[in-house]
């Protein structure tokens, strides 16, 4: 919990230095929470070394896209990506900066981290209110050797505009024709039954942990800083894999990046035996046309600077770097379009 702590307060300065007087060397950014923890740190050093400060606001994707739109920030940071449609009409460009997973962590006393297993087609009844009890009969043929309690299951959400809840729904809309017709994919969704409603992946994370028999969605790095209990999942090819960076990678070796769609992918329930089913990756937004064109370089020039000397510290966090053949051609079609 004291690492939960620290995260959500880390999380609240930066909140409060969005709001300081803005000097020619700095940069404000809004939106996913999700990439948090990486560019927290990407924005630390780079400071130390180039001397640019990064003033970043961790509201969710939807507040940080609008806050671009109005053009109060000189970026946002979105898990779900725009469409070419809706890039023409704001008059943005669009680029991954990292991949990661998102997991199931739950608080079921005397279940440790990979003990419980889900399959999609199980979380989607658990999340549509279909499945009620942890000792549903379909959650015990998928653990015949676990004592599961007969307790209601507590669904944990996020309240705000999330791009970890668009990927998380879009996930169990692959999964559920019923869940596609009735719920859909997006940011903000209603959500069936009772279910309780937290900001932020930091929000999640603590109220699945104060809330006995709670299961929620959070990104992986959340779950590993605060010592959470994370579940194993049944993948598309119905084999049963643990949360891991190198579980992330293999879904994220089939996305297809080009700039001719503006680099839109999805990750979610991704082929391949080793592939984790909820990976989601986080894109950065900027104007066609910045109130001055020196701001706009100075956001390419911190996230360039990210993609080459990022990848450590984010492996070290579990997320997966973009590939060097795919930043250079960002890099390439970002200098092609702003020259």
């Amino acid at each position: 919990m004291k690492e939960l702590i620290k995260l959500v307060l880390i999380m609240s300065i930066s909140a409060l230095v969005i709001g300081c007087s803005k000097s020619s060397n700095s940069l404000t950014g809004a939106g996913s929470s999700f990439i948090y923890p990486a560019l927290s740190i990407w924005a630390r050093d780079y400071a130390q070394q180039i001397g640019t400060r990064i003033n970043y606001q961790a509201i969710g994707s939807s507040g940080g896209l609008q806050q671009l739109y109005s053009r109060t920030v000189d970026f946002a940071a979105s898990d779900m990506p725009l469409t070419l449609t809706d890039l023409k009409k704001h008059q943005l460009q669009q680029f991954p900066m990292i991949t990661g997973g998102i997991v199931m962590a739950v608080n079921i006393p005397r279940i440790k981290t990979n003990s419980l297993v889900l399959s999609g087609s199980v979380l989607e009844k658990i999340y549509m209110g279909d499945i009620k009890y942890w000792d549903n009969t379909q959650i015990k043929n998928l653990n015949p050797k676990l004592n599961l309690p007969h307790h209601i299951i507590i669904t944990v959400h996020r309240a705000d505009g999330s791009g970890t809840t668009f990927n998380f729904t879009n996930y169990l809309s692959k999964v559920s024709t019923d869940w596609r017709s009735h719920i859909g994919a997006n940011t903000i969704v209603a959500w069936p039954g009772d279910g309780i409603g937290a900001k932020g992946n930091a929000g999640v994370a603590a109220q699945i942990m104060q809330t006995p028999y709670a299961i929620g969605y959070v990104g992986f790095a959340y779950a590993l800083q605060n010592h959470m209990v994370i579940i194993k999942m049944k993948n598309q090819y119905g084999r049963v894999v643990m949360a891991t960076n190198a579980s992330f990678a293999a879904a994220a070796q089939n996305a297809k990046w080009r700039a001719s769609n503006g680099f839109y992918s999805i990750l979610t329930n991704q082929p391949g035996a080793k592939s984790w089913p909820i990976v989601a990756t986080t894109f950065i937004l900027v104007p066609q046309k910045a109130k001055t064109p020196k701001i706009k370089q100075q956001a390419f020039k911190f996230f360039e600077w990210c993609y080459k000397h990022g990848a450590v510290s984010a492996t070290k966090l579990d997320f997966v770097a973009i590939p060097s053949i795919v930043y250079k051609n960002i890099i390439k079609t970002f200098n092609n379009n702003n020259k």
